[in-house]
Protein backbone atom coordinates (compact mmCIF):
# COMPACT_ATOMS: atom_id res chain seq x y z
CA UNK A 1 0.00 0.00 0.00
CA UNK A 2 1.07 3.69 -0.76
CA UNK A 3 2.24 5.87 2.52
CA UNK A 4 -1.32 7.32 2.10
CA UNK A 5 -2.82 4.09 2.34
CA UNK A 6 -1.21 3.39 5.35
CA UNK A 7 -1.86 6.44 6.85
CA UNK A 8 -5.56 6.44 6.09
CA UNK A 9 -5.66 2.35 7.96
CA UNK A 10 -3.59 3.96 10.66
CA UNK A 11 -5.80 6.40 11.83
CA UNK A 12 -3.16 9.19 11.58
CA UNK A 13 -2.43 11.57 8.25
CA UNK A 14 0.63 11.03 6.19
CA UNK A 15 3.11 13.91 7.74
CA UNK A 16 2.35 11.35 10.78
CA UNK A 17 4.05 8.54 8.95
CA UNK A 18 6.39 10.63 8.20
CA UNK A 19 7.15 11.72 11.28
CA UNK A 20 7.57 8.54 12.90
CA UNK A 21 10.04 7.73 10.33
CA UNK A 22 12.47 10.51 11.11
CA UNK A 23 11.98 9.52 15.01
CA UNK A 24 12.94 5.69 13.89
CA UNK A 25 9.57 3.95 14.73
CA UNK A 26 9.10 3.15 11.50
CA UNK A 27 11.08 1.82 8.35
CA UNK A 28 10.41 3.42 5.62
CA UNK A 29 10.90 1.00 2.83
CA UNK A 30 12.77 1.37 -0.57
CA UNK A 31 11.01 2.92 -3.52
CA UNK A 32 9.87 0.56 -6.27
CA UNK A 33 8.91 1.83 -9.46
CA UNK A 34 9.43 5.46 -8.02
CA UNK A 35 6.78 4.33 -4.98
CA UNK A 36 7.59 3.20 -1.65
CA UNK A 37 4.86 0.50 -0.89
CA UNK A 38 4.19 -0.73 2.72
CA UNK A 39 3.01 -3.69 4.55
CA UNK A 40 1.14 -5.10 6.84
CA UNK A 41 4.08 -5.38 8.78
CA UNK A 42 4.35 -1.69 8.89
CA UNK A 43 0.21 -1.11 9.72
CA UNK A 44 0.79 -3.07 12.72
CA UNK A 45 3.54 -1.19 14.09
CA UNK A 46 1.95 1.84 13.13
CA UNK A 47 -1.09 0.52 15.28
CA UNK A 48 0.96 -0.32 18.16
CA UNK A 49 2.52 2.82 18.15
CA UNK A 50 -0.84 4.53 18.22
CA UNK A 51 -2.19 2.24 20.82
CA UNK A 52 0.87 3.07 23.04
CA UNK A 53 0.42 6.58 22.71
CA UNK A 54 -2.98 6.31 24.05
CA UNK A 55 -1.70 4.40 26.96
CA UNK A 56 0.11 7.17 27.82
CA UNK A 57 3.72 6.02 26.73
CA UNK A 58 6.13 8.30 25.22
CA UNK A 59 7.83 8.20 21.61
CA UNK A 60 11.01 7.22 23.52
CA UNK A 61 9.31 4.47 25.64
CA UNK A 62 7.58 3.12 22.27
CA UNK A 63 11.03 3.33 20.67
CA UNK A 64 12.32 1.08 23.53
CA UNK A 65 9.04 -1.26 23.78
CA UNK A 66 9.63 -1.81 20.03
CA UNK A 67 13.22 -2.76 20.45
CA UNK A 68 12.59 -4.91 23.47
CA UNK A 69 9.78 -6.69 21.14
CA UNK A 70 12.88 -7.93 19.35
CA UNK A 71 14.54 -9.28 22.36
CA UNK A 72 12.00 -10.22 23.93
CA UNK A 73 13.09 -8.66 27.35
CA UNK A 74 9.70 -9.10 29.52
CA UNK A 75 11.42 -7.71 32.55
CA UNK A 76 12.27 -4.46 31.00
CA UNK A 77 8.70 -4.16 29.29
CA UNK A 78 6.93 -5.29 32.57
CA UNK A 79 8.57 -2.23 34.11
CA UNK A 80 8.28 0.36 31.40
CA UNK A 81 4.55 -0.68 32.04
CA UNK A 82 4.65 -0.52 35.29
CA UNK A 83 6.13 2.88 35.45
CA UNK A 84 3.09 4.36 33.15
CA UNK A 85 0.49 2.50 35.10
CA UNK A 86 2.11 5.01 38.40
CA UNK A 87 2.20 7.55 36.33
CA UNK A 88 -1.54 7.20 35.23
CA UNK A 89 -2.90 6.77 38.57
CA UNK A 90 -1.03 10.22 39.64
CA UNK A 91 -3.00 11.31 37.20
CA UNK A 92 -5.96 10.02 37.98
CA UNK A 93 -5.87 11.44 41.68
CA UNK A 94 -4.75 14.54 40.62
CA UNK A 95 -8.00 14.55 38.49
CA UNK A 96 -10.22 13.51 41.44
CA UNK A 97 -9.11 15.73 43.66
CA UNK A 98 -9.88 18.70 40.81
CA UNK A 99 -13.28 17.19 40.44
CA UNK A 100 -14.14 17.34 44.12
CA UNK A 101 -12.55 20.93 44.28
CA UNK A 102 -14.55 21.65 41.48
CA UNK A 103 -17.87 20.14 43.09
CA UNK A 104 -17.32 21.73 46.24
CA UNK A 105 -17.25 25.10 44.31
CA UNK A 106 -20.79 24.32 42.35
CA UNK A 107 -22.39 23.34 45.66
CA UNK A 108 -20.84 26.54 47.59
CA UNK A 109 -22.40 28.36 44.22
CA UNK A 110 -25.50 26.95 44.89
CA UNK A 111 -26.05 28.08 48.56
CA UNK A 112 -24.97 31.63 48.13
CA UNK A 113 -26.54 34.07 45.86
CA UNK A 114 -25.67 37.45 47.18
CA UNK A 115 -22.08 37.37 47.28
CA UNK A 116 -19.95 36.89 44.31
CA UNK A 117 -19.70 33.52 42.32
CA UNK A 118 -17.29 31.48 44.13
CA UNK A 119 -16.73 29.15 41.05
CA UNK A 120 -15.31 32.35 39.34
CA UNK A 121 -13.39 33.90 41.98
CA UNK A 122 -11.45 30.52 43.06
CA UNK A 123 -9.63 31.05 39.37
CA UNK A 124 -8.76 34.55 39.70
CA UNK A 125 -4.80 35.01 40.70
CA UNK A 126 -4.66 36.00 44.27
CA UNK A 127 -4.59 40.00 45.29
CA UNK A 128 -7.10 40.48 42.47
CA UNK A 129 -10.24 39.60 43.72
CA UNK A 130 -12.46 42.85 43.65
CA UNK A 131 -12.06 44.67 46.20
CA UNK A 132 -16.12 45.33 46.92
CA UNK A 133 -16.66 41.86 48.66
CA UNK A 134 -15.68 40.66 51.62
CA UNK A 135 -14.02 37.28 51.82
CA UNK A 136 -16.77 34.54 52.92
CA UNK A 137 -16.71 30.75 53.87
CA UNK A 138 -15.91 29.99 49.86
CA UNK A 139 -12.10 31.35 50.33
CA UNK A 140 -11.25 27.82 51.20
CA UNK A 141 -12.25 26.64 47.94
CA UNK A 142 -9.91 28.68 45.93
CA UNK A 143 -8.07 26.43 43.02
CA UNK A 144 -4.82 28.22 42.82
Amino acid sequence: MTIGKLAQAGGVGVETVRYYQRRGLLAEPERAGGVRRYGSEELSRLRFIRSAQAAGFTLEEIRELLELDATRDRKRALALANTRIAALDRQLAALQRARQALARLASACESTSSKPCPIITAFEPPGRASSDTEPDECDDHRVD
